[in-house]
Order: C-alpha cells, then structure tokens, then sequence
C-alpha cells in the first residue's frame, strides 16, 4: 500500500525533470548543460520515493497497513 502512494511524488518529481529537460534543450552554452544535468539529479531523486516505498511495504512496517487491520 506504501509502494502505491509512494508513485504520487515520483510522478511529480518525473514531470518536473521533463520540463527542465525541456527547457534546458532550448537554451544555449552553461545554462542549457546545467539544464540536462539537474534533470538528470532530479530522475535519479524521483527513484528513491518508489524504492523507499517498496521497502516499507515489504517490510511489513508500513503505518497504513496497521490502520486498515
């Protein structure tokens, strides 16, 4: 149940560094190479709510489960 609310701000995260990718290919010289590498920081972070959320469910740990019981 954690893994699945844990794909909300992974979405959001994802669709952020889409449009910085966006906009950093539009622009020219430093900008547009700072540009593609804070997208590429920001595809890298957006892995780590999934991967937190996987372990909590797996764990057994997860504080939505304990309130549904």
């Amino acid at each position: 149940m954690c893994f699945f609310f844990s794909l909300i701000p992974a979405t959001v995260l994802v669709v952020i560094g889409y449009f910085v990718l966006y906009t950093s290919a539009r622009a020219d010289g430093r900008i547009g190479a700072f540009g593609r590498v804070l997208a590429i920081w920001v595809f890298v972070i957006a892995m780590v709510p999934p991967m937190a959320g996987a372990y909590v469910t797996l764990s057994g740990i997860c504080p939505i489960t304990q309130l549904v019981q």
